[in-house]
């Protein structure tokens, strides 16, 4: 599967957990700052490698990944899972040997 494909779909689930992180109002400023350093982040990772299609593991990796955020319905550990979240994605999608 193409790196921006499994890249943007993690990306929609990362944007939905900071909605449900954002539901803390004293963390708002904090979610909205991870939400859009990581998102730049992961998106520069997916365009510095552009055609490339990720191995089937890497993209299951991610695939649970999402699948374990979309279980999160606590605001405060969805807080806890935007730092945790795009560190899995990046492992996920870096380059063999990086």
């Amino acid at each position: 599967m193409p790196i921006q494909d499994v890249v943007e779909r993690a990306l929609q689930a990362y944007r939905a957990l900071a909605e449900l992180g954002e539901q803390v109002e004293d963390e708002w400023q904090y979610v909205n700052d991870l939400l859009a350093v990581h998102s730049a982040d992961l998106r520069a990772a997916a365009a510095a490698q552009p055609g490339r299609n990720l191995p089937p593991a890497a993209v299951r990796a991610v695939e649970l990944a999402i699948e374990e955020v979309g279980l999160i319905a606590d605001p405060h550990r969805a807080i806890d899972w935007l730092s945790t979240f795009p560190q899995i994605v990046r492992l996920a999608v870096a380059p063999r040997g990086a």
